[in-house]
């Protein structure tokens, strides 16, 4: 339940100290929107290591929309990339549900693609555009001929025209990640899941991947679920920033909607960095004085 006195004060807070940051977050209060594309409600995920059953994430809930681009925020360990997978289909929750289009997730599918931080998710012995063909084809989505096609068409998104025909191993990493991505477009799937793809490249390569998504997705208006542990990242690419506590068990700390016009600078998006530091302490404070209220509740319970 949103907490609207809470908001109100926070912002008002926000006002005192800088005017310019009021507006830059805000929570979508009592809005209509078109019904969820992806619905998560009350998910609890749990996996098991060789001495320990993990909870990795708590009775979690988020909607996401079409043409939405989601992020998920969160502490290393905190369960992001286990979300994911289970978004995915990798893995099925222990508690809740998970609805895609309305109709509950069992397994993996094709209306899902992932696209990974690692630089060798590409077959090696294969063209850039036999890598993104061969994902349309061995899925069965379209002839040869029409992958074929509608991967060159996707290679062109990404920039990469010229280099359709060269080998996984004559690539960049930001390069490589083009094309995973180009592949994973290319199955115009429901949502494309997107687990700290540009991780692990230098910070300008990154920044340059990030604005060329965005780009991409201005073209396209795909919905797409990011996962990142850094905050700017958050920002700069997101619609909506749902927030994980740190794992093990983790909850959702709050889900905020990003509201900064595009194209965003540096200077927007670290204030607003600064605006949501703020409604995080605030939600975090609130969070752990209502578990421990739980924790109250549960020991009178049983004594």
């Amino acid at each position: 339940m949103t907490d609207d006195v809470g908001i109100e004060q926070v912002l008002h807070e926000l006002h005192r100290v800088h005017p310019l940051l009021v507006g830059l977050f805000h929570e979508q209060l009592g809005q209509q929107r078109e019904l969820a594309l992806l619905e998560v409600r009350g998910v609890t995920l749990q996996y098991k290591t060789r001495d320990h059953l993990v909870t990795a994430a708590y009775r979690v809930d988020f909607d996401v929309y079409r043409s939405d681009r989601f992020v998920i925020l969160g502490p290393s360990g905190c369960g992001k990339s286990t979300l994911l997978k289970a978004v995915g289909g990798y893995m099925k929750p222990v508690e809740g549900s998970m609805l895609l289009n309305g109709a509950e997730i069992g397994r993996p599918g094709a209306d899902r693609v992932m696209v990974f931080q690692e630089f060798d998710q590409l077959l090696p012995w294969k063209t850039v555009k036999q890598n993104v063909a061969f994902a349309l084809t061995s899925s069965g989505k379209l002839g040869a001929r029409e992958a074929e096609a509608r991967a060159l068409h996707y290679i062109d998104k990404v920039n990469l025209t010229r280099f359709a025909d060269s080998y996984p191993h004559t690539l960049s990493g930001g390069m490589k990640q083009r094309v995973a991505i180009a592949r994973g477009m290319a199955m115009e799937p429901a949502i494309l899941l997107m687990d700290e793809p540009f991780a692990a490249l230098d910070a300008l390569t990154r920044r340059k991947m990030q604005d060329e998504l965005l780009q991409l997705w201005q073209d396209t208006r795909f919905t797409v679920m990011f996962v990142t542990h850094d905050l700017e990242e958050a920002i700069a690419l997101s619609d909506e920033v749902v927030v994980l506590s740190a794992g093990p068990a983790s909850r959702v700390v709050g889900v905020y909607h990003v509201g900064l016009a595009r194209p965003r600078n540096l200077i927007d998006i670290k204030r607003a960095e600064i605006a949501l530091l703020e409604r995080l302490m605030a939600d975090s404070k609130r969070a752990e004085a209502e578990a421990q209220a739980a924790r109250a509740a549960a020991r009178g319970g049983l004594s």
